[in-house]
């Protein structure tokens, strides 16, 4: 089946994003990594680990409705076997946030006892907020903090420079906007990246973007495209061009003279992948689970 070329994206205020972490990275005594549930993969920055070294950090999960729930588990148990402390969680409902002040409490007891034994109990702990673009960063602080304390946007990029957020007594927040990296060394990340709308859509080729999801959604969910697009399982697909308009026309979306608009149907798949409205559609398994699926 086709292939997308190859998808580059590192704009200067991403440069600009890596500088200001080094330097904040001082005052803050944890990091929190915000991540697609969808992609755990492919949506942790590998930039983020050279800066932050061996600063304590925590994961989070983030729009885990939308992610098979089992595979969901799986990831819990598997950086739990890398020793980081992680949790599941939707920033658009609340789902798993009330896990995140114990979570953040447990991870530094050390710190905090040993506060405690210098006279300074009490002392607010002061917390990096990290992700790439779009995965839901600042929409959860404001979960956390109760209100719309940072800006909000269904499109990457919109956090533009840190804000400090403060959570309650025990816990302050520093929100950093979001951070690609400068080139994607595996094409699949780029893709997988771009179905959740970690890049910018203006820079891609929409339909070729959404024929790629439909190839995976082909082999691994076929009853969501049968039931979403009346595409019916176990074809002999000689290219994904054929299941795009298969998807079109399963939607009623025609041209004149009854052919497929692939330009719309590409449009309505990404847009209903990415709201969750496929359903719970899971990209990748971590590597104790046979690696990415």
């Amino acid at each position: 089946m086709s292939n997308i070329p190859s998808i580059q994206w590192f704009p200067g205020h991403m440069a600009k994003t890596r500088r200001l972490m080094r330097e904040s990275l001082p005052q803050v005594d944890a990091v929190v990594e915000i991540i697609d549930a969808r992609i755990p993969t492919s949506s942790r920055n590998p930039e983020i680990d050279k800066i932050l070294d061996d600063k304590p950090r925590i994961i989070v999960l983030n729009k885990s409705d939308c992610a098979d729930s089992v595979v969901n588990n799986l990831w819990l148990d598997y950086f739990k076997m890398q020793g980081i402390p992680a949790m599941i969680a939707n920033s658009k409902t609340g789902m798993g946030i009330n896990a995140f002040t114990p979570l953040v409490k447990a991870t530094l007891s050390d710190l905090i006892e040993r506060r405690k034994s210098r006279g300074m109990a009490g002392m607010q702990l002061r917390i990096m907020i990290v992700g790439i673009p779009n995965v839901g960063k600042s929409s959860f602080i404001n979960r956390l903090a109760g209100g719309r304390r940072a800006k909000v946007e269904d499109r990457p990029g919109v956090t533009r420079g840190r804000q400090w957020v403060t959570l309650n007594k025990d816990i302050e927040l520093l929100d950093m906007p979001g951070m690609l990296w400068p080139k994607f060394e595996d094409e699949t990340v780029g893709e997988r990246l771009a179905f959740t709308g970690a890049i910018k859509d203006d820079i891609l080729d929409i339909e070729l973007l959404a024929m790629r999801l439909l190839e995976y959604l082909y082999k691994h969910y076929p009853d969501v495209l049968e039931e979403r697009f009346k595409i019916a399982p176990n074809q002999d697909i000689q290219h994904s061009y054929d299941l795009l308009e298969q998807a079109a026309k399963g939607r009623g979306m025609l041209l004149s003279g009854g052919v497929g608009d692939t330009e719309r149907a590409a449009v309505k798949i990404l847009d209903e992948f990415r709201s969750g409205m496929l359903g719970r559609i899971s990209l990748e398994s971590p590597p104790c689970d046979g690696g990415n699926q």
